[in-house]
């Protein structure tokens, strides 16, 4: 998928956009996709000056709109649709390595349980075939309602 097509399943735009492509999905199963990060990046100005180092708040923030876009394809909906996942839970996440300005991220994530309108994903991020993080997300489905003012 290239960006535009992931701006139909996602509802981020920049700089909260944290996907560049997706390489694979299989709807129900898993997807991969791809964040390169640059020293352009706005949270490096302060993540730290003299030492850039992706936060790992936005790291867990890339694989859950990894795992978003295959909670929208498996689910057969999109953001024009009227839905949004929003973030309710991380479990079991660990950092390994840093990420730094000129990686790009391999990110990973795979559906575990769907119950309702909660999906839980094992996700991770790797840069040049090294695991550098790993979390559980928990994402809610939500119905967006047309604000009637």
């Amino acid at each position: 998928m290239t960006i535009n097509e992931i701006k139909e399943y996602l509802p981020h735009r920049y700089p909260f956009l944290l996907i560049d492509r997706v390489l694979e999905v299989v709807p129900g199963q898993h997807v991969v996709a791809i964040k390169n990060v640059t020293i352009n990046e706005p949270f490096f100005n302060g993540h730290f000056p003299h030492e850039p180092v992706m936060p790992g708040v936005l790291i867990i923030e890339a694989m859950t709109q990894a795992a978003g876009v295959l909670g929208f394809m498996t689910a057969g909906k999109r953001p024009a649709d009227g839905y949004n996942y929003l973030l309710v839970g991380t479990d079991k996440a660990r950092f390994k390595r840093p990420v730094v300005p000129g990686d790009q991220v391999e990110l990973r994530a795979r559906l575990l349980v769907v119950r309702r309108n909660i999906l839980k994903f094992a996700c991770e991020a790797h840069v040049d075939g090294k695991l550098v993080a790993s979390a559980e997300t928990l994402v809610a489905e939500q119905k967006i309602v047309a604000n009637s003012q």
